[in-house]
């Protein structure tokens, strides 16, 4: 006999996305709500974070104009990204950022009560703020707080395998969850709307930063036909990878020595990077330079600081050798006065012209230096393994500007799992993303589906439906190794579909990943409770790694090129370096036509993935006269817009 529960709005994750989806549901009146999740001190946002972690909002310090429009002519800037969302995201940051720092957030402020800001990556003024290298962890801790204040349920251990869907009205829409408990027995959770908040794509990539603890599980909702958008969008970039963390700011700026070394770690050591510069001051300079340009970027190659990703992932994947960053002694040759004068004045102005670079890492960051003792790794006395990982999809699941699907109705993906993002975007911007969905799926709810029409044979259907397709997955033994069907998958993705892209071998991959996907559509299921719940886990991934690698061949063959975080391989292009070779490291300029569009995905289970490209909708033009925009918010028509 199944278990059973019912509850008006389930929220499936606990991070900050999540948690605010929560909590501004409560403080709206929504009483009846489930947070279910794996657990509250796992996932992304309570895990990561990065140097100095960065939290985008409106300007709100010093004389410098700012407004929503303003904003969103930023967000729009980076291509790709539909001007409402742009618009809606650059409204609600001083709502969303104030929220936070009323629930105790410490962000900084001066004695007048201004919060001061910097600038941060794609951003022309000082936006952005930031509480550490944890920001969003800060901000779960809040979170939790508040959802426990407000006496909120929260159900872990939970993971959740499939969504519940059913027909009402002629329309296919949300009404709930199947989940394994911690026994490895399903439950069935059904409700009115559904906040999805299960991250980014982490268990898709061999190379990752995601934490260890964090999958991600937007398979789910592909699998239940939602749509998505710009899949191929995604953030790439120097990491460690026994502690996943970015190597960012200073630990770049600080200048270490990058070595290599045979596959054991340990043999055959060298320093890669000399042959391909012309001098070791350019060397070192462009390693400095990595720390303002962290992610790997297609427009910084040619002369830029992204030909050091490229650098590490030839010695890394084409070569099989492994990369770390030694910060116990400096590069071979290294001398200060040969640096370029923007690394050599920023490190006199931090007083960090020493020795080593441990010791100028201690002098202006010493937390980077405890946060991997913290993790059991000591940099001041051994290298740090480091590779280019997978760390951020700007594409997602396709929302509207309320964040509910584009096409399942009473679904309403937030956080990372929306793509929201077009090709580039500010710094930061992801955390505010996230916190503003909460919001907007709040107050839609609030204002649209706060009545229940949900009837008993129809939620019956929708879990006999799921009944059908998962009992008889765990009424058949396990036929495979679940860690090395993921194995498989994140090879898969890790080669062909992250920061490198070729046309001729993604078309392989994507073949290849279908083939893996029907393997496992019918495989069992059946063992002990981790090999189970892992087992039904790879199913949701294996076809969210077939969903995104056709999502990528089919914008890889419209010609869309090298863009963003990832460049297209064609021996016709521009040369990545003059001492690489130029048929194998030669790539596709951008197509710039394609940042006026948005790349939709809808993907069906028997392997067909349909895409196509949109125009991308222009920023709205809103009512700016008082007495009509209150008339409207008054009568609730802001919601039919």
């Amino acid at each position: 006999m199944h278990k059973t529960h019912t509850c008006h709005t389930l929220i499936i994750g606990s991070g900050a996305a999540g948690l605010n989806a929560a909590l501004q549901l409560r403080r709206k009146g929504i009483t009846d709500l489930l947070i279910l999740t794996e657990g509250l001190q796992m996932g992304t946002s309570i895990n990561a974070g990065s140097d100095k972690q960065t939290y985008y909002k409106l300007a709100m310090c010093g004389a410098e104009a700012d407004a929503p429009k303003v904003m969103a002519e930023t967000y729009l800037a980076g291509g790709s990204m539909h001007g409402d969302l742009a618009l809606v995201e650059a409204s609600l940051s001083a709502r969303a950022f104030l929220n936070l720092v009323n629930i105790g957030v410490p962000f900084p402020q001066d004695a007048y009560g201004q919060f001061v800001g910097y600038k941060t990556d794609h951003d022309p003024r000082q936006r952005a703020t930031s509480v550490g290298p944890y920001t969003s962890r800060d901000m779960c801790r809040a979170l939790i707080r508040e959802v426990q204040h407000w006496q909120i349920p929260v159900r872990e251990g939970r993971v959740v395998v499939s969504l519940l869907t059913a027909t009402q009205n002629g329309q296919r829409r949300a009404v709930g969850a199947a989940a394994l408990d911690e026994q490895g027995q399903l439950e069935y959770y059904t409700a009115e709307n559904v906040v999805l908040a299960v991250g980014g794509p982490g268990g898709l990539y061999q190379s990752s930063v995601y934490p260890n603890v964090h999958t991600g599980a937007i398979g789910v909702a592909l699998l239940a036909g939602a749509a998505a958008q710009n899949l191929p969008e995604s953030q790439y970039g120097l990491a460690s990878i026994g502690f996943r963390w970015n190597v960012s700011g200073t630990y770049m700026q600080v200048v270490p020595r990058f070595i290599s070394t045979a596959a054991d770690g340990q043999s055959d050591v060298r320093e890669f990077l000399p042959p391909y510069f012309d001098t070791l001051g350019a060397m070192n300079s462009m390693v400095f330079l990595k720390g303002y340009q962290w992610p790997f970027d297609s427009r910084k190659i040619v002369g830029g600081s992204s030909i050091v990703d490229i650098l590490v992932y030839i010695e890394t994947v084409l070569k099989g050798r492994r990369v770390f960053l030694d910060y116990r002694t400096n590069p071979e040759g290294f001398r200060f006065e040969d640096l370029t004068p923007e690394a050599h004045t920023y490190l006199k102005n931090s007083q960090a012209l020493l020795d080593t670079p441990i010791a100028r890492l201690h002098k202006m960051n010493p937390g980077a230096i405890e946060l991997y003792r913290d993790h059991g790794i000591d940099i001041t006395a051994e290298p740090l393994e480091i590779a280019v990982c997978a760390q951020h999809n700007n594409g997602g699941l396709a929302g509207n500007h309320w964040w509910e699907s584009t096409n399942l109705p009473h679904l309403f993906p937030v956080g990372e799992v929306n793509g929201s993002h077009g090709v580039y975007r500010p710094g930061g911007s992801a955390l505010n993303s996230g916190q503003v969905g909460g919001f907007r799926a709040a107050d839609y709810i609030a204002a649209r589906y706060r009545e229940p029409t949900l009837t008993p044979n129809t939620l019956q259907a929708a879990i006999a439906t799921a009944q059908a397709e998962l009992t008889p997955l765990l009424g058949a033994k396990l036929a495979t190794d679940w860690r090395a069907e993921r194995a498989q998958l994140q090879a898969r993705m890790s080669r062909s579909a992250a920061h490198i892209r070729a046309k001729a071998d993604l078309g392989q991959a994507a073949a290849d990943a279908w083939a893996q996907w029907r393997r496992l559509a019918q495989a069992g299921c059946a063992g002990a409770v981790e090999e189970t719940r892992e087992a039904l886990r790879n199913r949701q991934l294996c076809f969210a790694h077939a969903v995104y690698l056709d999502a990528v061949h089919f914008a890889v063959a419209s010609g869309v090129g090298s863009r963003g975080s990832c460049i297209v391989l064609d021996p016709a292009g521009a040369r990545a370096h003059a001492r690489l070779d130029a048929a194998q490291w030669s790539f596709a300029p951008e197509n710039p036509a394609f940042r006026e569009q948005v790349l939709e995905t809808i993907a069906a289970r028997d392997g067909r993935a349909i895409s196509r490209w949109v125009p991308r909708r222009p920023m709205p033009d809103s009512d700016a006269w008082f007495e009509t925009a209150w008339a409207a918010f008054r009568q609730g028509t802001i919601y039919n817009q």
